[in-house]
């Protein structure tokens, strides 16, 4: 059996094939190009090899989960110890066991299991984690299994997912929860004391917490379908197992959803802010998906450096690689090389602010893209579609 810990650790390593311009062998973080930063790739999705379990030396393992004491309603702006952070967000704290069964390439069936974490949001027993958590190859997984910090376990069922933001929100049927208080990560400053939890490598029992503050803010996270704007960079230990979990503030608040690392660096992770997650959160408790208008084009981040190298009228949009047959953009006159640089009145810095602004209209909707061609700057109708499946 092959056991998987969260999969997705992506690559930041950002190239382009000379004969064709803006094509990417691998995704980048845009945001880190100001820090100078040569990060090596690593693999991400379920593509990657079984995580090796650390040496039981090295860790304390419980086999019974210590359910946690209720913490007490404090007075709002109460700044909080660890110790407390973890009394308070604990119970809100679950781990995601996701089961399923994969064909080889001689066809026989080979059963495996990821791990991840995820957060109770309300006591009707919702739940959000990543998308990457509960994926199982191309699909979800087939059982996905939830176990609640007094040791209870439920199965749970996806309510939606958005794998373009890998967020998701679970579902189980189970009483006395205590969900999360849900923070605003717009106030959060740099530098300020920020706590991870979650079930890192999978080790039994209850989740690791880690300390750390919040390193950078507006980073941007794209790795292959996933483009994510305005995510916190943190340097409290973030490790597999940990994808789902909340980054929570000093008043326990939950600030942030725990998502990606860079491999090879030190004390470099990211989450989702809270801010990103609830409009999407919000839509997939309503729709069971996030409806965005479909473009129908492939596209990378142009950067200050890249613009420099290809002598580029724009030092930030979104560059066209390629257009798909028939799609709207197709349909409108947009071209591989194109760089959109704003929708209606909304500016395109990169593909985030890209994907955040078609998630405002929906297919039939008519909108005005203006982009780079040749150094000139132009602009074109476009009829959004629906987005294929």
């Amino acid at each position: 059996m092959t056991i998987r810990i969260d999969t997705f650790r992506p690559s930041f390593a950002a190239f382009y094939n000379e004969r064709v311009m803006y094509r990417l062998a691998n995704a980048s973080v845009a945001a880190l190009a100001a820090l100078a930063l040569l990060i090596a790739a690593c693999g991400g999705g379920s593509s990657d090899g079984d995580f090796p379990s650390p040496p039981s030396a090295t860790a304390t393992v419980v086999e019974t989960p210590i359910p946690f004491t209720p913490f007490p309603t404090l007075a709002p702006g109460v700044r909080l110890t660890t110790e407390e952070i973890v009394r308070k967000i604990g119970p809100s704290v679950v781990q995601v066991l996701t089961e399923a069964a994969t064909r080889n390439t001689f066809g026989q069936l080979v059963p495996s299991q990821g791990i991840g974490t995820g957060v109770i949001i309300d006591t009707e027993g919702h739940i959000i984690t990543n998308d990457h958590v509960i994926r199982a190859g191309a699909g979800v997984a087939s059982t996905i299994t939830v176990t609640l910090s007094d040791g209870r376990t439920a199965p749970a069922t996806v309510v939606g997912a958005d794998p373009a933001t890998d967020l998701a929100v679970l579902k189980i049927d189970a009483t006395g929860l205590t969900p999360a208080e849900l923070g605003d990560s717009s106030s959060l400053a740099v530098g300020a004391d920020v706590v991870a939890m979650g079930f890192a490598l999978g080790l039994e029992g209850d989740p690791t917490v880690t300390r750390g503050v919040v390193s950078a803010k507006g980073r941007t996270i794209q790795e292959q379908t996933i483009s994510i704007n305005d995510a916190i960079q943190t340097d409290a230990s973030i490790n597999p197992g940990n994808s789902g979990g909340p980054l929570v503030d000093d008043r326990g608040r939950v600030i942030g959803i725990n998502t990606a690392i860079i491999s090879g660096a030190q004390s470099i992770g990211f989450a989702i802010s809270i801010d990103v997650a609830k409009p999407i959160v919000q839509e997939l408790l309503q729709n069971g998906f996030v409806s965005r208008g479909f473009l129908g084009v492939q596209f990378t981040d142009i950067t200050p450096s890249l613009a420099r190298n290809l002598n580029l009228p724009a030092d930030k949009g979104v560059g066209v690689v390629d257009v798909t047959p028939g799609s709207p953009a197709d349909a409108a006159g947009l071209q591989p090389n194109d760089i959109i640089i704003r929708i209606e009145d909304t500016p395109i810095t990169n593909s985030g602010d890209l994907v955040e602004v078609l998630r405002r209209y929906r297919a039939g909707e008519q909108v005005v893209v203006h982009f780079y061609r040749d150094g000139s700057e132009a602009e074109t109708d476009v009829t959004l579609g629906a987005r294929p499946n």
